[in-house]
């Protein structure tokens, strides 16, 4: 099953020395969105639609998902972050907004902080940040970051069971299970069942502690764009205000009610509706 979503389009994008997959659509000022982990931009087709009658909407598998190339490197979250910003760059956007969930907030924070010019507002959902004061106690509580993180154990128990696997792992983090699509799992999972994305997934936890130690240099110099933290009110809503307040100086956001980790998947209507009060309030 490929995704694909009326209204926008495509393209494989050379990048940073590999190509990413990008799906755009819409008019105006541009906005990028990054998926978390084990989804693929099929995460956001919920919110895209909602944006698009605003913004120029720019989707993207990241490298190591999808339809994106999987090299043996580059998982390293400054890394990804060059390769969205030249997508965004390849797509004649020199300004634009970025917003991350899970490991696209990863990814969306070292973009704002090393390609300041160009990011012009900064939205980041439901993640543990890397260099966080809370991280090491945060993402011990997490069972997966350890098991991702181990070279070479997760693929071969993962492999011929991907569904088995990204069902149980999302339903975990589900609140609102009358939300919970299995057709959009059957797509998250036979995007990682293609060659070499389990293996593409798990390389972004095992730079988790480069990017720890990169993020620390981030807050040195705190962001100055406006940036949104939203979380579910069951997972890390109460936390990514004061969190994201470590990295930037003007943070507003909050926890979304009856929602856990995949706010995009839960609450689409809420996350569309922050993100654009976001970008038009500034």
């Amino acid at each position: 099953m490929i995704a694909a979503l009326e209204g926008f389009t495509q393209q494989l994008v050379p990048v940073n020395g590999i190509k990413l997959n990008a799906v755009t659509g819409g008019a105006g000022s541009p906005i990028l969105l990054i998926h978390g982990w084990p989804e693929t931009w099929w995460e956001w087709h919920h919110v895209m639609p909602l944006l698009a009658a605003h913004f120029s909407v720019v989707a993207i598998d990241l490298r190591g998902a999808g339809f994106s190339d999987c090299p043996l490197d580059g998982y390293d979250k400054a890394t990804m972050a060059r390769d969205a910003h030249e997508v965004m760059v390849a797509l004649g956007h020199e300004r634009y907004a970025v917003c991350g969930h899970d490991v696209g907030g990863m990814v969306a924070l070292p973009q704002a902080a090393i390609h300041r010019e160009a990011v012009t507002h900064l939205a980041v959902l439901d993640v543990p940040l890397p260099g966080w004061t809370g991280w090491e106690a945060a993402t011990a509580r997490l069972w997966h970051f350890g098991f991702h993180g181990n070279r070479d154990l997760p693929e071969r128990l993962i492999h011929g069971r991907e569904y088995d696997y990204v069902s149980a792992f999302m339903a975990e983090r589900f609140y609102d299970h009358g939300t919970f699509n299995p057709a959009d799992i059957e797509i998250y999972a036979k995007a990682m069942a293609l060659p070499g994305r389990t293996r593409g997934g798990m390389e972004w936890y095992r730079t988790l502690a480069a990017d720890h130690a990169a993020a620390l240099d981030y807050k040195k110099h705190k962001l100055e764009m406006p940036v949104l933290g939203l979380g579910g009110d069951q997972r890390f809503g109460a936390q990514m205000v004061p969190m994201l307040q470590e990295f930037a100086n003007n943070v507003t956001g909050g926890a979304i009610a009856r929602c856990s980790h995949y706010v995009a998947d839960e609450r689409p209507h809420e996350v569309a509706a922050a993100l654009i009060a976001f970008l038009k309030a500034s």
